[in-house]
């Protein structure tokens, strides 16, 4: 008999135990991820669906209301700065180099009365000389020193003294019956028209540049506003229609409402832009334009008056660069072309009669002292000194009288296209008041009757 050997049998190695699987998680992505994942599971029942769709209508109808608000609270700043600020300020750089230039003609006619200067020329100086630097002290609290304009306004108040000093030394010396008072004169006419009155036109050219900016901005499109509204329509259409195929419902009252709050607020913002571009557009034609040809018109005056007065102050003495013409008869003729042109277009520009009476008789006052100024050149150059005098600062029949009528009726024309202007620039500025508080309030009740409305459709699910 055999018997099995006795051997003991190695027991096997005991299987290793299999680590347990973690619990499903998160993909990659975290929170973000998990949200995209109940997304799409809400988006797989109508419940979750119109969830979805009541979410974007309020976002899309809060966002147009947002936007809105914003882009014309914009707009009606730079409506509001056109009015209040950069229009005033343009009109008072303006009215600095006018000052300046009819304070320049005041010295002169001054001078050529003799020693006694009639007071009421003297008061006409001192009152330009005043109002020049009090509109140059208010132009520099609301201008930045660092800005174009800064530097203007720093040279003209550093130059201005200088200019009074030369005039006080040429009054000085035409008292004591001295020659060298015309040489003074003349030095400060050369520091006015050299120095102060260029000046005063870069600060006029800044000052206007800035309003144009103003209007631009204020008149430019709300492109923003015009596509989110439209999108947000187009969406509430959408919903309403897809409501209708579902349930065969025509109506959802609550999308209704939304839909109509967010119909009047884009034809409010449509109508009401489009009534403000109209009034800057008119404001811009028939105010801004014609301030700007009516003012060089007066101050081409100015200069032709100063001229003229200096031509009889200087008596030849100082000529052209050529030197074969008198250099202040030369400059006369030149500002009186330029002042016929500026007339001309003027009268293109008036708009109705209140603004083109005052035109037409500068215009007639302009032809009778070119006829008169010819009376004095034939009077000066016959040898008679003192009867040119007379007729350019004599009073009735003087040149002075027609200088005097072109000056009144072009302050007469500003004043109406100033007026047109200010009208025209407050109708449009008025015509955005109170848009953006109404795009927020219609905005908060469209999207809260798009959520009512979703909600109603919501709770036949429940």
């Amino acid at each position: 008999m055999t018997h099995p050997p006795n051997v003991r049998t190695a027991p096997r190695p005991a299987a290793a135990p299999v680590p347990a699987r973690p619990p499903a998680g998160p993909a990659h992505g975290g929170a973000w991820a998990e949200g995209r994942r109940r997304l799409r599971a809400a988006a797989t029942t109508e419940p979750g669906r119109l969830q979805i769709i009541g979410a974007v209508l309020a976002g899309l109808v809060v966002l147009f209301g947002a936007v809105t608000a914003l882009e014309v609270s914009d707009r009606a700043a730079s409506a509001d700065d056109v009015v209040s600020r950069s229009q005033p300020l343009s009109a008072d750089a303006a009215s600095i180099y006018r000052s300046l230039a009819d304070a320049d003609t005041a010295a002169s006619s001054g001078f050529l009365a003799g020693a006694e200067e009639p007071r009421d020329v003297h008061q006409r100086y001192e009152k330009d000389i005043a109002l020049a630097s009090r509109l140059l002290v208010k132009a520099a609290t609301n201008t930045d020193s660092s800005s174009e304009s800064g530097r203007q306004i720093a040279e003209l108040n550093e130059q201005l003294p200088r200019y009074t000093g030369l005039i006080e030394t040429a009054r000085a010396n035409n008292r004591l019956g001295r020659p060298l008072g015309g040489a003074y004169l003349r030095f400060a006419n050369e520091l006015m028209t050299k120095q102060l009155l260029p000046a005063a036109q870069r600060l006029y050219d800044a000052e206007t540049a800035r309003l144009e900016q103003d209007d631009e901005d204020a008149r430019f499109w709300p492109v923003l506003s015009l596509a989110a509204g439209a999108a947000a329509l187009a969406v509430l259409v959408w919903a309403q229609r897809r409501n209708y195929r579902r349930t065969n419902r025509v109506f959802n009252h609550g999308l209704l409402a939304a839909t109509a709050a967010s119909t009047v607020l884009l034809l409010w913002l449509t109508v009401g832009h489009t009534v403000a571009r109209a009034q800057l557009n008119d404001a811009k034609a028939h105010g801004q334009q014609s301030l700007k040809v009516l003012g060089d018109a007066r101050i081409n005056s100015l200069k032709a008056r100063a001229n003229e007065n200096l031509t009889l102050v200087a008596r030849g003495a100082v000529l052209t660069d050529d030197g074969k013409s008198d250099k202040y008869e030369t400059e006369y003729a030149g500002g009186m072309a330029r002042l016929g042109e500026q007339l001309g277009r003027a009268q293109r520009m008036a708009d109705d009669g209140e603004g083109r009476g005052p035109v037409e008789d500068a215009v007639r006052s302009v032809s009778q002292w070119q006829t008169r100024h010819k009376d004095v050149t034939a009077t000066d150059r016959a040898g008679d000194y003192d009867g040119a005098v007379h007729k350019v600062i004599g009073g009735k029949g003087s040149t002075d009288e027609s200088f005097d009528q072109v000056d009144k009726a072009l302050e007469k024309a500003l004043a109406h296209e100033q007026r047109e202007f200010t009208e025209a620039a407050e109708a449009g500025r008025e015509a955005l008041g109170g848009l953006p508080a109404g795009a927020a309030l219609l905005a908060l009740l469209g999207a809260v009757a798009a959520i009512l409305g979703i909600n109603r459709r919501l709770s036949e699910y429940r």
